[in-house]
């Protein structure tokens, strides 16, 4: 029988090679020679930047505890197709091509069944509030809580924004002010153009501060 430390060690490399193998194998052949579920994945890999349940520590990865099912099945299936080209995207989950259907919807499933990520311990941000509450009519922006629900749940492919890394978010808006960069991110283009980057930073800060404090 193999040591702990040498199967463990078996088993990342097995997962590595999952994520990154040849462009070229065909979804079949990945099923073949990788047959790795879901849950083997993210207690393998996926753990490794965004927590076992998902309640990531570093704000560069953003916590995927909680998140909504559809959602995730959507940007897991934009990594596989490349759908995501923001440096950040490319340079940490670029390797995702060969995620099966079956390896997508077993994520999906995972994460979103995770007690929901929790909420940042700081005070609220005031201009945040307004900004996700009531929006900025002058400048055309709706309330935040029109899609994502007046607690932050988010539904169906809209994400779940309370308690997620603040930076994390403000940094998206800021990308998805490139439709190129995200292109299912195209219907926030015009919320997402009106505001500036410290009106991005307030409402970041304010959704993560909603939903259950650790």
């Amino acid at each position: 029988m193999q040591p702990a430390s040498s199967r463990s060690l078996h088993a990342l490399a097995l997962c590595l090679a999952t994520l990154m193998g040849c462009s070229g194998t065909s979804e079949e052949t990945v099923q073949q020679t990788s047959p790795l579920s879901g849950i083997a994945m993210a207690d393998n890999v996926c753990s490794l930047c965004h927590g076992l349940t998902g309640e990531s520590a570093s704000p560069r990865f953003p916590k995927l505890a909680g998140q909504q099912n559809e959602y995730l099945q959507l940007q897991l299936s934009d990594f596989k197709n490349h759908g995501r080209s923001a440096e950040t995207d490319s340079r940490y989950m670029g390797g995702l091509s060969h995620l099966t259907k079956t390896q997508i919807a077993e994520l999906a499933d995972y994460f979103a069944s995770q007690r929901a990520m929790q909420a940042d311990s700081g005070t609220p941000d005031a201009r945040g509030a307004v900004i996700f509450h009531q929006g900025l009519p002058e400048r055309g922006v709706p309330p935040c809580s029109a899609c994502h629900g007046k607690d932050g749940g988010g539904n169906g492919v809209i994400p779940r924004v309370a308690g997620q890394h603040a930076s994390y978010m403000s940094h998206q808006i800021m990308v998805l002010q490139q439709t190129g960069q995200r292109p299912n991110g195209a219907p926030m283009l015009p919320v997402d153009h009106a505001l500036t980057p410290a009106d991005a930073e307030s409402v970041a800060r304010y959704m993560a501060a909603l939903g259950a404090k650790q």
